[in-house]
């Protein structure tokens, strides 16, 4: 008996079902491999398309997220205690703060420090030549020494004021003041109003009350030579933790005993959650969006599938006719969609992250995706291959093994 007839018969015997068809693992995901690499360019073209989704959804996740680190360590630098009072803008009658503001809240339990910033109503030019409509949108304003630590103010250039420089004519520029006048250090003249005063220092932003960047801080005796009449406009206290819910409602009572209800009492920290939550918000929208993009690189891969198994049609008929069943084409087609999403997520885990790595050291972040991203987007894309494969593969399921015999 020769060798070919007895390939012939088991290859009959298979065939008619005599000996049972097995497809290991291994052969099924090499099976697909080859499907796959035997048309690089769709293979490419279909894979970019599931990138691009996932790419995007964790350039997305791993943006907001650094974000939101970053927020949040700054958060624990500045303190959330911090309680800012100013008069109701919406009170009947027109009220101020009592020039002994930071001295009574100071009074009050669990506050650590409390300071008093004014405004001179009054606008700062870089010299007299400047035209006094061109104000650059610089105010001057004084506050109490305690002001720059106790919002945690770093100091850029120079220092803040003390008592050693009172009644010198001196002023401190917010980060905003000091860049639009392009003063960079100590020692230049500016004109508070009519008033020369001398730059002794620079601020850094300050983000828990960053309408006072633009403010130039003279010192309180020049302060007073310019009109003021010693009553702060906005008054900055900072307590334990334990007591910043409590004083909210103490605050304004010990301000104003009379009518409490005319001083507003706001958290600045607030304010920065607030904007986490809004960036969360539009981030949420983006995922979504994101996923709409995976769909849409989920319909190429089925395309790409379908167009696969027509042109395979007298591959798979051969298959069946050498005792291939139904359910070895099937797998075969659906592990080749699987690779393809898989290849395509990897690629897109890959681009995502370098974007989100980017945008991190760009604003000074910390590279922050939790890995539950990568797992989310790596399981979407196999989930997407798979619903993807279903259909082409059912399709080549079911081609007969007489297609091997066509020309």
């Amino acid at each position: 008996m020769s060798r070919r007839s007895a390939v012939a018969r088991r290859l009959s015997a298979t065939a008619a079902g005599l000996t049972p068809s097995r497809l290991r693992r291994s052969d099924s995901v090499l099976l697909g491999v080859a499907g796959l690499r035997a048309r690089p360019g769709r293979l490419v073209l279909s894979a970019l398309g599931i990138a691009i989704g996932i790419a995007a959804m964790i350039a997305v996740v791993g943006i907001s997220t650094s974000s939101r680190a970053a927020l949040d360590a700054e958060l624990d630098r500045l303190g959330t205690n911090l309680l800012r009072a100013v008069p109701d803008a919406q009170a009947r009658t027109a009220v101020q703060l009592p020039e002994d503001s930071a001295a009574r809240i100071d009074r009050l339990p669990g506050v650590e420090r409390a300071a008093g910033y004014a405004d001179l109503h009054t606008k700062l030019y870089r010299s007299a030549l400047i035209d006094r409509a061109e104000t650059g949108a610089l105010t001057v304003g004084t506050a109490d020494d305690a002001l720059a630590p106790l919002l945690n103010a770093s100091v850029a250039a120079g220092r803040w004021h003390d008592r050693a420089s009172d009644g010198l004519g001196t002023v401190v520029l917010g980060s905003l003041a000091a860049e639009r006048l392009g003063i960079t250090g100590p020692g230049a003249q500016v004109l508070a109003g009519d008033t020369p005063v001398t730059v002794i220092g620079v601020l850094g932003p300050l983000p828990l009350a960053p309408d006072l960047d633009t403010s130039a801080f003279v010192d309180r005796t020049t302060a007073r030579t310019i009109g003021w009449d010693g009553r702060p406009t906005i008054l900055f206290e900072r307590s334990t933790d334990e007591t910043v819910a409590a004083l909210r409602d103490q605050v304004a009572g010990t301000l104003l005993p009379g009518s409490p209800g005319d001083v507003a009492i706001s958290r600045p920290s607030d304010a920065l959650a607030a904007r986490d939550a809004a960036d969360s918000a539009f981030s949420g929208m983006l995922v979504g969006l994101s996923g709409v993009a995976l769909l849409v690189g989920g319909i190429g891969v089925a395309n790409t599938m379908v167009i696969a198994v027509l042109e395979r049609r007298r591959e798979i008929g051969l298959r069946r006719a050498l005792g291939a069943t139904r359910r070895h084409v099937r797998t075969q087609f659906v592990v080749e969609a699987l690779l393809l999403s898989f290849a395509g997520g990897v690629l897109g885990v890959g681009i995502g992250s370098g974007v989100v790595a980017a945008v991190a050291a760009a604003n000074g972040w910390a590279f922050v995706v939790p890995w539950s991203a990568f797992a989310i987007g790596l399981a979407a894309t196999l989930a997407i291959g798979a619903l993807a494969g279903t259909y082409p593969a059912m399709r080549a399921a079911r081609t007969p093994p007489t297609v091997a015999l066509a020309s």
